[in-house]
């Protein structure tokens, strides 16, 4: 086995190799969070927010300032929860050094750290209509995407404007029945929201038929020819193949940037990855651990077709 030198020279040589392998692997894989997410790198127990109202119409001035008065927006509070995972490495591996079974059991680490942080980017889109939130409370109470919105105090009409889910399947007509139906969006004092839907998410499933219907000229109608309407990159498109784990035939449209203000990521611990030494069985131990969770502010970046 070596003296005592040696051997703990090797082992510290191999938690060096072995972060790097980890850090190296993960880097390397598809990680979604950052398409979606405004990251916020926050060590406390847990985030809170409150949508703020807005400002109601300039009044007419007649010699003083009417200045106007804005609802309270709903409380909204992320917190997250502690992740770790982690492999054991024999002894017998380490007295004959074979680095590449090492290696590969690092890698294996690394690999089951991204995929769960990918699904957990995911669940905005997994869980659009559910009020099962893991990591978030709301005080409005509704999912993500819902025929039930309301306001909090502003005390406007909401049997129009604040609905933003769907049960249309994916095609040409209904991509934009979708886009007209988020046009209709209402802010919390009933004006129109304006946004800027121009992303549309989906599981690989429907990938054939989103690049049919906005990268191809002539889209669904391929007789006649007509211009396709949702051509002339009217559309960025963004395929998410874990989503087809859930279902295949679900699908939103986004406004990529109110998305960035309101879909709130909180990253409590950044992934790390650490070692000990078991005294009682020789081995090695590695383990990755990350604190995380995400919510969101403001639901109008949004509008979901839940077809099944």
């Amino acid at each position: 086995m070596g003296n005592p030198l040696t051997q703990r020279g090797f082992t510290r040589l191999l938690d060096d190799r072995l972060k790097k392998v980890f850090t190296d692997q993960y880097e390397s894989l598809p990680q979604i969070r950052d398409k979606f997410f405004n990251v916020v790198k926050d060590k406390s127990a847990w985030l809170e927010y409150f949508d703020v109202g807005s400002v109601p119409d300039p009044a007419e001035f007649h010699g003083t300032v009417v200045y106007q008065d804005v609802a309270p927006g709903y409380h909204t509070k992320i917190e997250p929860i502690e992740y770790a995972g982690g492999i054991i490495i024999e002894r017998r591996l380490l007295d004959t050094e074979k680095y590449g079974v090492i290696e590969n059991r690092s890698k294996g680490l690394a690999k089951a750290a991204n995929r769960k942080v990918n699904k957990i980017a995911h669940e905005p889109f997994r869980y659009m209509d559910s009020t099962a939130f893991q990591f978030m409370s709301n005080e409005e109470g509704v999912a993500l995407c819902s025929n039930s919105h309301t306001t909090k105090a502003s005390g406007v009409d909401t049997s129009s404007g604040f609905d933003n889910l769907s049960t249309l399947p994916f095609d040409a007509n209904n991509l934009e029945t979708l886009r007209l139906q988020g046009m209709q969006l209402r802010d919390d004092i009933g004006e129109r929201f304006t946004p800027n839907f121009d992303t549309i998410v989906f599981p690989s499933s429907l990938a054939e038929a989103v690049y049919e219907v906005t990268q191809t000229p002539a889209g669904h109608d391929t007789v006649s020819m007509d211009k396709n309407w949702q051509y002339e990159q009217r559309w960025k498109r963004i395929e998410l193949p874990m989503l087809d784990d859930w279902d295949t035939n679900n699908w939103a449209i986004i406004d990529s940037s109110a998305m960035k203000d309101w879909l709130i990521w909180h990253e409590g611990v950044p992934l790390e990855f650490d070692s000990t030494k078991d005294f009682d069985t020789f081995m090695r131990k590695y383990i990755s651990y990350f604190v995380i969770g995400w919510g969101w502010i403001n639901w109008r970046w949004i509008v979901g077709s839940v077809v099944s």
